[in-house]
């Protein structure tokens, strides 16, 4: 297998379009097909629709440059003179927790129309993330309808999941931990290794000389996993789940710690980071996770699973966990002022996490929410996300949007830190000085306590237990 392969990828969210200018970079010819004709003639001009770091460069250079990469809304003709076709499309969530399937089943529906006249054989790669039987049941049911073909002798299948953070998705595709494939019959998972193979070539060429640059890593070929359609539909549910486990986990000490004067969570995680079964990642006490993935994915399996007969407790306490610290924020801003009717609250930071203008599940949208409904007067600035935010119909002109950190904390009650971009972590205590009554909660716990305590900055931060402060 190598880049003369042609590949199609159906969706141009932040999994799709960052995955085909990968493969576009390196050599592919990929199209990139979505329905929305806005989005598609922004690629075309080599321009991004959304916030995520070195993404704007590289398209800039697989659609202007190389000329690899290009959009189209043309379903039909996009799929038939391909090779492969990802489905990269969403998978968002029902009021029942469910995952809507209506995007992937008219991609699968699109697929089968599309290659029922082609003599090739052409691989489909499911990668949004769809529970376990979705591959086998929906996609594979509605490509052989409507191409007339059998999975595995007409045309191949395979389901592989993405396990990108947002704000590091473009350095999760070039390097990847693992890949895992999901295949329907033996010769659809080794076409798909050797697509991957050839992605991940160590051979010294401009793509990795380019990436190394970059990141000061060398592009290697990651452990390959094959297993069934079913297994990597579950592994992408476990991966997620455990993460969200493991930061509800570490926000329930958090609060146990907060009872316990002297007592800091962060200490806390590095003690137990150390024990290499443990590790430190995803031991970040704060406001909570948020997200495309984690709150949806969660929520989903547990919908799964309710409806295989078992009850998920611990995924049950996960997400009331999470919807906890949200709570526990605004908690901690009421007991350092007797009331927040009326009260100026500045909000430092909208989206889940640094490095995006995702707003999807973010915390802030709780804690606004608990805010307003107790009347206070917000001020909120981001450095990415304010944009986003404008759109999302609980906000509407409810809220104050700043133009700088220290336009939103001037003359303000009570700062929230909700989200830790990186020039929010370079404020000092002066800086807090502006406001009427100089109040920190630091939500991600990015500051020093006894430094903003001894400069006059009445501070609070989850689990901190500090209960003189």
């Amino acid at each position: 297998m190598n880049s003369k392969v042609k590949i199609t990828i159906t969706g141009t969210g932040f999994v799709g379009l960052v995955t085909a200018a990968v493969f576009a970079d390196k050599g592919f010819s990929v199209v990139a097909l979505d329905i929305d004709q806005e989005k598609v003639d922004a690629v075309n001009k080599g321009e991004t629709f959304f916030f995520e770091p070195h993404l704007p460069p590289l398209i800039q250079r697989v659609v202007l440059k190389k000329k690899t990469l290009t959009a189209t809304t043309d379903i039909a003709e996009s799929i038939k003179s391909s090779d492969v076709t990802f489905i990269c499309v969403g998978t968002p969530s029902l009021e029942d927790g469910s995952c809507d399937l209506q995007y992937i089943e008219q991609s699968a529906r699109d697929i089968g129309r599309a290659i029922k006249e082609k003599n090739d054989y052409h691989l489909v790669i499911a990668k949004s993330t769809i529970v376990p039987g979705t591959t086998r049941n929906l996609i594979k049911k509605a490509i052989e309808e409507e191409s007339g073909k059998k999975a595995g002798e007409g045309f191949g299948l395979c389901m592989s999941p993405e396990f990108l953070r947002e704000g590091q998705s473009v350095h999760d595709t070039v390097f990847p931990d693992r890949i895992v494939i999901g295949e329907h019959d033996k010769k659809s998972g080794e076409m798909l290794e050797g697509i991957f193979r050839a992605l991940y070539s160590e051979k010294v060429d401009e793509y990795t000389k380019n990436w190394k640059a970059i990141y000061n890593k060398q592009v290697q070929c990651p452990e390959i996993l094959r297993f069934s359609l079913e297994t990597a539909e579950c592994i992408k549910y476990a991966n997620n789940s455990f993460l969200a486990t493991k930061i509800s986990f570490i926000n329930e000490f958090a609060n146990i710690c907060e009872r316990i004067k002297g007592v800091d969570i962060n200490n806390i995680a590095k003690g137990i980071g150390l024990d290499f079964r443990i590790n430190p990642r995803f031991l970040r006490a704060g406001a909570g996770f948020g997200g495309s993935c984690f709150p949806k994915d969660v929520r989903a399996i547990m919908k799964f699973a309710q409806d295989v007969d078992y009850e998920p407790k611990i995924l049950n306490s996960v997400i009331g966990v999470n919807t906890h610290q949200a709570k526990r924020m605004v908690e901690l801003a009421e007991e350092k002022l007797e009331t927040l009717s009326g009260k100026v609250v500045c909000i430092l930071g909208l989206s889940f996490k640094p490095e995006t203008d995702d707003m999807r599940s973010a915390p802030s949208i709780k804690i606004v929410d608990q805010l307003l409904s107790k009347d206070a007067k917000i001020i909120a600035y981001d450095p990415k996300a304010m944009n986003e935010a404008k759109k999302e119909h609980w906000i509407g002109n409810k809220i104050t949007y700043a133009n700088s950190i220290q336009d939103a904390l001037k003359d303000s009650d009570i700062c929230m830190l909700i989200t830790e971009w990186a020039e929010f972590k370079s404020l000092e205590p002066k800086d807090f000085k502006s406001m009427k009554n100089p109040i920190l909660i630091d939500g991600r716990r990015i500051y020093e306590p006894e430094k903003f305590l001894k400069e006059g900055i009445k501070y609070s931060g989850i689990g901190l237990g500090l209960k003189s402060n």
